[in-house]
């Protein structure tokens, strides 16, 4: 899905105002969605749907204790595989005036808020690859920092005055990195590719 700028209500910018002086007020929203994960939320099913069939229709001749920790293993990896899966099959990606905010999955959560105030650069990269960061989903690496992963492909790079970085992946991350920069206190700073591995 591209990236979208909502406009405020035509109430809200009086007719004598130059449009410039508002264009501030329009917040950018955009997303990002992984197919791959529907695939391991089938496989988090097949897990829950195991553990009932043993708890169901086991024989309880073989003892207790090995079922029952067939039964636990069984659902305790189901729920972990649909979380993971479900939690970041897509990442939506908001820029107001005050902040970026990050939400995760359908649930909104993981959400991650950051000021702009803490931003002090933010860089277009055109190849974010989820092989370099591990894999999908809310990843640290030393020499990286973190990153939202949910595909392969564009995304952006934030630089923070504590000296951090949070790579996101989201459509059109241009006009992501363009409103980002514009709200900036030094707007403009110049283009950069993400440093490191394509």
């Amino acid at each position: 899905m591209v990236g979208r700028m909502r406009e405020p209500e035509p109430a809200s910018r009086p007719a004598d105002d130059p449009p410039h002086l508002h264009a501030a007020v329009e917040t950018w929203t955009g997303r990002a969605s992984g197919r791959l994960q529907w695939f391991l939320a089938v496989a988090g099913i097949a897990c829950l749907a195991l553990g009932v069939e043993l708890a169901v229709d086991s024989s309880w001749a073989s003892g207790v204790t090995p079922l029952v920790m067939a039964v636990v293993g069984c659902i305790a990896a189901g729920l972990l595989i649909l979380y993971g899966t479900l939690a970041f099959v897509h990442v939506a990606v908001r820029v107001d005036d005050d902040a970026l905010e990050v939400r995760c999955g359908h649930l909104g959560f993981p959400r991650r808020r950051i000021p702009l105030g803490t931003v002090t650069a933010v860089d277009y990269a055109p190849s974010v690859c989820p092989r370099h960061w591990g894999g999908w989903g809310y990843r640290w690496r030393p020499e990286r920092g973190m990153a939202v992963v949910v595909r392969r492909g564009e995304g952006l790079v934030l630089r923070l005055a504590d000296g951090h970085s949070l790579t996101v992946t989201v459509d059109d991350a241009r006009a992501a990195v363009h409103a980002i920069r514009s709200r900036l206190p030094e707007a403009g700073s110049s283009y950069q590719g993400m440093p490191g591995r394509p």
